[in-house]
């Protein structure tokens, strides 16, 4: 019934086909999507049939949407992927139908959606007769199908348009795509998708857009044994109890060959890009929950090992929090969470079936570190958010990619927070959060979370839409202006409810706010529309400057570069409405104090002998100056008595000064001085914001003059840290109660070892060696084994890391491959991080969606950056060619591999670099090279202006 034939032409999979009849015309059908705004001439070749010969000319303008006049209704699907390569091509395939209930709004002769190569025919539901189709064809720059037909499609009738197609089941990790593994010896194939966000085209026929929702009917047909899954609930399944009399769960041949065809449940109506089908040889845990069954899916060893029960364990009590915050019932009857060896992303919030990595879903409870089971936690957290916050309420088009994913993100540790009460997960959204993207926010580079519409069109610019901005930036503007609990639960439960199943825009968010605002009588400056769209619809954040001599209180636009040129206009002229949190010392918070002009005065902020400390436990997203004197009271106050200012503060105080003193605002030795009570400090927060701010230190210094003075200065702060967990744990032999304690202990180790504690690289080549020579038996505490194995390896030579290659390859537990893969990266022989890196390159030595993590992680070792940036140079080409869908994560990869880059000679081969592939492009990482660029600028200036400042500081400490 369908050809196998399959060649790759510019990466992208063009399939043979075979003709199908529709009244009178055999047709030809390819797609493509809108790459440029221009008039675009299609003639299609002449098709003979037995009623009629023609020729068309059709002359249309090209659109870089979809028009309105024609949604969808339904889709009915059935794809057979084979799990076995095609005897004469090499090739695995899937073969598909598809049938889409479309209806018009108005009268059109043209039908237009996204996909492959196609062959169709169209029918009208309820008796009547649908126009016949004239021709099909593919225009070349565009992912559009475009049927001509003969007539108009009646306005308010349903018609169906069929097509069988024909596709590869690659391993390119996007569409519908094949990821492989081991177990017991035996090698095998799961057949597994990732529609999001641009990828639901290259699997059937559909319009790719998210505000076009439907209903979705599956079916699967797969091999005997195996188990097919998908958003719905499978028709027959034994906890289906409607159904369970008329299994479709069925058994049978097609084609000789023996199959099971599995149907699914109607999904609720959704976008493509939430769509999820996968087949797998998978066995999973499970159990009831209300009227919802919860299960999770995994390698069979891995269910066998226990490494799906917190999983489990932890989903029912999110899916409880979220029902009581939303007000709103889950809506399906299932909550599927599937681990797959293969996958780029972190998750994907598909509806019913949410995908994840092995290293995501998947806690090992005798190898896995409380790291990683935080970090199961809270992505349960977000992905479980989704399925009210993106899928039943959806954004209206990807230039507000924060409507979906930055509410998710502020919701995920208070569902986390939920599960998991003794973590206090939320203090930790200041460093997961915050200050990751002040980092980002503080370039000319940065954009907007809001863009225009048709700013965002092709899948590159779209993919772009997914970074730090859009996770981070938003949820803590959110969070400045959550003025009651209430209020705000109030307003997402209207929302929710008011646009079920349909999509929004950001103001529409906004103006529910506001009703909740005025039904509780909460008293604002301004109405929330006025007050959030300042921070949505401008780039950047601000940062506030409080004179305690004068009581003046004024705004800036933060640019970590103060020199360089702004040339994205801002609606609001880079000012912003900001609620000021504040205190005395001596004295509790004060209530919300509002800045909404450039300079206002508050005369009770003035005090030549209190301290004033601005944005208590960092509910504001901008940062805070203060004049001289206030600074060195803060200071004072952190080396005699430091837990008066709240523990965020203390992280945030450091970060601020660090950062204003790279943007010549304050001194740099003023900042270092903040560093200076860490003597006594042992919370994890500040010690972890301190090492955040100092490893931009090391990354501009660690080849100069200053190097050995920085190591010996943090030496003599991480000492008395290491010694106080060493008492904490009774010569480490227990774990700290506190999750905190546990990241700190950690960074007491990784720090003292890496600084030259001798006691440290003692204990950690020793317990490495104890490994070494008892490899079936690891007694190092799985908490500590990212720093352990670091350590160890770069202390070691080839045996050390042979050894943990070893290792890597025989895990079958993915969280503890990957502390292995990034300790392979901290050895200091070169001629081994080459051969690491030329591993990338062999998917079957490091995965495709490992291996820009790989990348990263031997740049980030003094010995390896260049190493890495090498590599990047030499096999860019290939990568972006060969990775697919990994490209996403080409950002990352870009800004890790040039985060040292400080010198003219780095630069201009940065430059070169951006030059000699602008054929080849960037893809995703677009944005990223433009920051490269742009920080590597401000780099040079850094350096040239506080090397020596920061020499002649370290070493009067060391000498004190």
């Amino acid at each position: 019934m369908f050809s196998s034939k399959s060649m790759k032409c510019n990466g992208i999979n063009k399939y043979s086909y075979r003709y199908s009849v529709s009244a009178s015309t055999k047709i030809q059908v390819s797609v493509s999507y809108l790459f440029e705004k221009k008039w675009y001439q299609s003639i299609p070749k002449k098709k003979k049939s037995p009623q009629d010969t023609h020729m068309v000319l059709v002359f249309i303008p090209l659109s870089y949407r979809l028009p309105t006049a024609l949604v969808p209704v339904s889709y009915n699907i059935t794809l057979w992927p084979r799990l076995r390569p095609d005897p004469n091509t090499g090739l695995y395939i899937f073969t598909a139908t598809s049938s889409r209930a479309i209806s018009p709004y108005r009268k059109v002769c043209k039908i237009r959606c996204s996909g492959e190569i196609y062959i169709l025919y169209a029918s009208a539901d309820g008796g009547g007769s649908a126009p016949s189709i004239v021709s099909s064809w593919m225009q070349p720059k565009t992912q559009y199908l475009i049927t001509q037909l003969n007539n108009k499609l009646t306005q308010g009738q349903k018609y169906q348009l069929y097509t069988e197609f024909t596709g590869e089941l690659a391993d390119d990790l996007a569409g519908f795509y094949r990821s492989e593994y081991q177990e017991d010896g035996v090698r095998k194939i799961v057949a597994t998708s990732q529609m999001h966000p641009t990828h639901a085209r290259k699997v059937f026929p559909c319009f790719d857009e998210p505000a076009m929702k439907a209903v979705f009917y599956i079916t699967l047909i797969h091999p005997p044994g195996t188990v097919a899954l998908s958003n719905g609930m499978e028709k027959g399944n034994r906890f289906n109890c409607v159904s369970v009399l008329f299994s479709e769960i069925v058994n049978t041949t097609i084609d000789g060959i023996a199959v099971t065809k599995t149907k699914f449940e109607p999904t609720k109506k959704m976008s493509t890009y939430l769509l999820a089908i996968i087949i797998s040889d998978y066995t999973h845990l499970s159990y009831s929950q209300g009227d919802t069954l919860i299960r999770i899916w995994a390698r069979r060893t891995a269910i066998e090992q226990g490494q799906g029960h917190y999983a489990l364990n932890v989903t029912g009590p999110v899916l409880d929090f979220f029902q009581l915050y939303y007000n709103i019932s889950y809506p399906l009857s299932k909550s599927d969470q599937i681990a797959l060896p293969d996958f780029y992303f972190g998750a994907m919030e598909n509806w019913g079936l949410v995908t994840y990595r092995e290293t995501k879903l998947l806690y090992d409870p005798l190898t896995s570190s409380n790291r990683n089971k935080e970090t199961t936690a809270t992505i349960i957290a977000h992905e479980l958010a989704h399925m009210w916050f993106g899928n039943l309420v959806t954004l209206q088009w990807w230039n507000e990619v924060w409507l979906n994913e930055g509410f998710a993100s502020y919701v995920s540790y208070l569902g986390a927070d939920h599960a998991e009460p003794a973590w206090n997960v939320k203090d930790l959204i200041i460093l997961d959060e915050v200050h990751r993207v002040f980092a980002v926010d503080a370039l000319t580079s940065s954009h907007p979370l809001s863009s225009k519409e048709d700013s965002i069109i092709l899948p590159d610019q779209i993919s772009e839409q997914f970074d730090v901005i859009s996770y981070s930036k938003v949820h803590r503007a959110y969070y400045m202006y959550s003025i009651t609990h209430y209020s705000m639960k109030n307003s997402d439960t209207r929302y929710l409810s008011h646009f079920a199943y349909s999509n929004t825009v950001g103001n529409d968010l906004w103006n529910h706010l506001q009703m909740a605002v005025e039904a509780n009588n909460v008293s604002l400056p301004r109405p929330v529309n006025d007050i959030m769209n300042c921070w949505v619809l401008q780039m950047g954040f601000p940062v506030v400057t409080i004179d305690t001599t004068t009581g003046k209180v004024s705004q800036k636009y933060f640019l970590l570069d103060p020199e360089s040129n702004i040339k994205v206009k801002s609606p609001y002229n880079y000012e912003w409405l900001i609620p000021v949190r504040w205190m005395k010392s001596g004295e509790v918070q004060r209530d919300i104090w509002w800045l909404m002009e450039k300079e206002a005065v508050n005369l009770e902020m003035c005090n030549d002998s209190l301290w004033v400390l601005a944005n208590i436990n960092i509910t504001g997203y901008y940062r805070v100056n203060y004049d001289h004197g206030n600074w060195e009271r803060l200071i004072t106050q952190l080396n005699s008595e430091h837990q008066v200012i709240p523990v965020i503060n203390r992280a945030q105080l450091m970060d601020d000064a660090f950062n204003l003193a790279r943007a010549q605002l304050v001194s740099t030795t003023l900042a270092l001085k903040t560093t200076s009570y860490l003597l006594m400090e042992t919370e994890y927060i500040p010690w972890q914001s301190a090492l955040d701010n100092l490893h931009y230190y090391y990354l501009m210094l660690d080849c100069t003059e200053v190097y050995q003075p920085m190591q010996d200065y943090i030496k003599k702060l991480v000492t008395p840290l290491f010694l106080y967990f060493k008492n904490m744990t009774s010569n480490w032999t227990h774990i700290p109660d506190r999750l905190t304690d546990q990241y700190n202990q950690v960074n007491a180790i990784r720090m003292a070892c890496r600084t030259g504690v001798t006691e440290c690289q003692d204990l950690t080549t020793t317990w490495f060696k104890q490994w070494m020579d008892s490899p079936q038996e690891n007694l190092i505490d799985p908490n500590l084994r990212s720093a352990v194995y670091c350590s160890a390896m770069a202390a070691g030579g080839e045996a050390e890391w042979e050894f943990g290659w070893w290792q890597f390859q025989g895990s079958s537990v993915a969280s503890e491959a990957s502390k292995l893969m990034s300790a392979l990266a901290c050895t200091k022989n070169k001629t081994l991080l080459e051969r690491y890196l030329s591993y990338t390159l062999n998917p079957a030595m490091i995965r495709k969606q490992d291996a820009t993590s790989v990348i990263t992680s031997v740049a980030s070792n003094r010995v390896g950056h260049s190493l890495a940036w090498d590599f990047v140079r030499k096999q860019w080409e290939y990568m972006f060619t060969q990775y697919g869908v990994g490209s996403f994560s080409f950002a990352s990869m870009i800004s890790e591999v040039t985060a040292r880059f400080s010198t003219e000679a780095e630069l201009q081969q940065l430059e070169e670099f951006v030059e000699e592939n602008s054929a080849v492009g960037f893809g995703s990482a677009t944005l990223a090279v433009k920051q490269a660029v742009e920080r590597t600028k401000a780099n040079i200036k850094w350096l040239h202006q506080n090397k020596q400042e920061i020499l002649d500081w370290f070493n009067s400490q060391i000498q004190a």
